[in-house]
């Protein structure tokens, strides 16, 4: 929690960097839940895990929870959202003389640093992720929506239209086949490789085919 900065806010609660002092506390109880649901759905599976123990994990009531998502797949689905806004972030906040290639494969470390978490709850969490036609489908829909993201953003930072030049896109695609490929090798060998070191031999491998001039 952050120092209040003793402004004065809105009606409601004091501010701290537009942010008022609910929406900070409805922002922390949803991230509580989430995290709660992340670990029990990573160790015992999504079908095993039950609302009730997500709540009582979180120290919270069923009705707050139904507050905050609809279902156990809403907090995979918002989790993997959130991902997909960090990501563009990250890209936005890269030099802008940087080329492409070297640019999205920084931001692409954000999805790195998620995996880094002491534990096996990261390699849980990904195998739950794509071992679940459902799941992995969700996946495949929020990655398009990342896609979509990284493209304008290439866009932007290279003065391009991305409606009439297909460039952007097929960057952001290449950037995220080459995530695709070594989270599929950190999976299929069980975490014993490291996943940011996976992700940079890929990217050593497509980078020539991401330049933007």
């Amino acid at each position: 929690m952050h120092g209040s900065s003793g402004v004065p806010g809105p009606i409601g609660g004091s501010s701290i960097a537009g942010v008022s002092i609910a929406d900070r506390k409805r922002q922390l109880v949803r991230d509580e839940l989430s995290a709660a649901a992340l670990r029990l759905l990573a160790f015992q599976g999504f079908e095993e895990t039950t609302i009730d123990q997500i709540v009582a994990a979180a120290g919270v009531s069923r009705r707050t929870f139904f507050r905050y998502f609809r279902s156990k797949e809403d907090v995979i689905i918002e989790f993997l959202g959130d991902l997909g806004t960090g990501l563009r972030e990250e890209l936005a906040a890269r030099p802008i003389e940087e080329p492409p290639a070297v640019a999205v494969r920084h931001a692409l470390r954000i999805f790195v640093k998620t995996h880094d978490e002491p534990g096996d709850k990261p390699l849980r969490l990904a195998r739950l992720i794509f071992d679940s036609p459902a799941l992995r489908a969700r996946y495949l829909e929020r990655q398009r929506q990342w896609q979509d993201g990284l493209a304008a953003e290439l866009a932007a930072r290279a003065g391009l239209d991305p409606a009439a030049d297909m460039r952007p896109a097929l960057v952001a695609g290449i950037a995220l086949a080459a995530f695709d490929a070594a989270l599929a090798r950190w999976l299929a060998v069980a975490g014993a490789e490291d996943l940011g070191a996976l992700l940079d031999r890929a990217f050593d491998l497509v980078a020539p085919a991401m330049a933007l001039g």
